[in-house]
């Protein structure tokens, strides 16, 4: 790669960061990255770019972990139905967890280390060392909804693994984690709502 591509490809990066950063911001101080019906309100009024606007919203809580990941899984379901709000979500997530991969990647331990609490990272590290055990690990925590999937993406990012196996990986075992994440937080929360009135 020359030098010059590297500038292009360093100065995109950034620029895409800092547009990630500002809507992150906005969206805290606006309300609609805290409070999920205003996220909800907003998504509805935005009309055809009301998914776009969704994918955005995904991405950025998958890049910068401000906005707890079920919270935007069940509104994608809430507002686009489950069959769209799973594709939203799942272009969403995935989008995000390319962005994570290759931020580590590029940009090494102390770029992860920076955006994880300290215990976090300790927690796993002990996986960098483990070659291609790391990757069936990777695996099967991806496929579960519960694993802290946004934290090993960027992990996955400091080992060996190739790109194609981490596409392969996020691609294949994404759908139905999302899937089951997503349609258990909004039945369950029917459920309470049902079982409170």
């Amino acid at each position: 790669m020359t030098e010059r591509r590297q500038k292009i490809i360093h100065y995109i990066t950034w620029c895409s960061m800092g547009a990630l950063l500002a809507f992150t911001i906005y969206g805290m101080k606006s309300g609609i990255l805290t409070d999920r019906s205003q996220m909800e309100a907003l998504v509805s009024k935005s009309g055809i770019y009301g998914p776009l606007l969704f994918v955005l919203i995904q991405i950025v809580q998958v890049v910068i972990p401000i906005i707890p990941g079920g919270v935007t899984c069940a509104v994608g379901v809430v507002l686009f139905g489950a069959w769209e709000g799973l594709l939203y979500n799942y272009i969403g997530i995935v989008i995000g967890s390319f962005i994570n991969f290759y931020l580590a990647r590029r940009y090494g331990k102390c770029f992860v280390q920076a955006l994880v609490k300290e215990e976090t990272y300790e927690k796993y590290a002990g996986w960098l060392e483990r070659g291609k055990k790391f990757d069936k690990f990777f695996a099967l925590a991806i496929f579960f909804p519960c694993a802290p999937d946004d934290f090993l993406c960027m992990l996955a990012g400091l080992t060996r693994m190739s790109f194609k196996k981490f596409s392969t990986i996020i691609l294949l075992g994404k759908p139905a984690s999302i899937a089951i994440y997503s349609l258990a937080l909004v039945y369950a929360g029917t459920w309470l709502g049902g079982v409170l009135v």
